[in-house]
């Protein structure tokens, strides 16, 4: 069956030069975007009955976006003025580019990783003598508390934001030909909203292994899956698979 339309369960691109326009405009397929899942803020008073105070922390451990607006929004609602000696370990430029919104860069401390974690704990291995606060959600990836136990660092985490289930019952009488997933919590969205979902001839698109194995798990077919050697991003994915069926008589 031929691809017309694809829904990706993210948020829509804030830039022009989204590959997944180029996608759309080289393969004449429609495209449409919505958020699964979404990030809602803990409160501070929820936060508190963690016992973190703020003063214990020499430096921060920012792996996402996400993990710099709420650290510096429960800062701001503990009253915490953050010192200009803080360090911050960032897992990727985008994060620690993003952190421009709250600090003066140039001021500070800054350490950027290469996109993974282990990369990072490479530099937060080199200033171990540092007390390391790590914001995160309440769904965190194991790998990054056995990282951080196994370099041995005085760390703690704090839960400050949470993920949810986003709304979906207005799509609940539309239909795509390709569903696109980048995370488990993608899925369980998927099942939250639609408890009866049955795919039939729709395809299913999953980017990474844990996401391949949420979709299995539900009995659901992986059509196409990313990265792959050949196909190292989701829309090339997508268009190697557009072009397989799509050019079939």
């Amino acid at each position: 069956m031929k691809v017309k339309t694809i829904l990706v369960s993210q948020p829509a691109p804030k830039t022009e030069t989204s590959p997944y326009f180029d996608l759309a405009e080289k393969q004449k397929v429609k495209v449409d975007f919505r958020s699964f899942i979404h990030v809602e803020g803990i409160p501070v008073k929820e936060v508190r009955t963690q016992k973190i105070d703020l003063n214990n922390f020499t430096a921060i451990i920012l792996t996402s976006r996400n993990a710099v607006d709420h650290f510096f929004r429960i800062a701001e609602e503990m009253r915490f003025t953050v010192p200009d000696s803080m360090k911050y370990f960032c897992q990727s430029e985008a994060v620690a580019y993003y952190l421009q919104k709250y600090v003066v860069y140039r001021k500070r401390k800054i350490y950027v990783g290469t996109r993974t974690f282990p990369e990072l704990g490479k530099l937060i291995k080199k200033h171990k003598d540092e007390k390391f606060l790590l914001p995160s959600s309440d769904k965190l990836k194991p790998l990054i508390p056995e990282e951080l136990n196994k370099l041995g660092v005085d760390w703690k985490r704090a839960d400050l934001y949470r993920t949810v289930v986003s709304d979906l019952s207005d799509l609940e009488d539309v239909f795509y030909d390709v569903l696109v997933f980048f995370s488990p919590s993608g899925i369980e969205s998927l099942f939250e909203n639609f408890p009866d979902f049955k795919q039939n001839n729709t395809r299913i698109a999953v980017f990474g292994n844990s996401t391949i194995k949420a979709v299995e798990a539900r009995g659901l077919r992986v059509d196409i899956s990313a990265p792959t050697p050949e196909t190292p991003s989701m829309t090339m994915a997508l268009e190697k698979y557009i072009k397989e069926v799509n050019s079939k008589k």
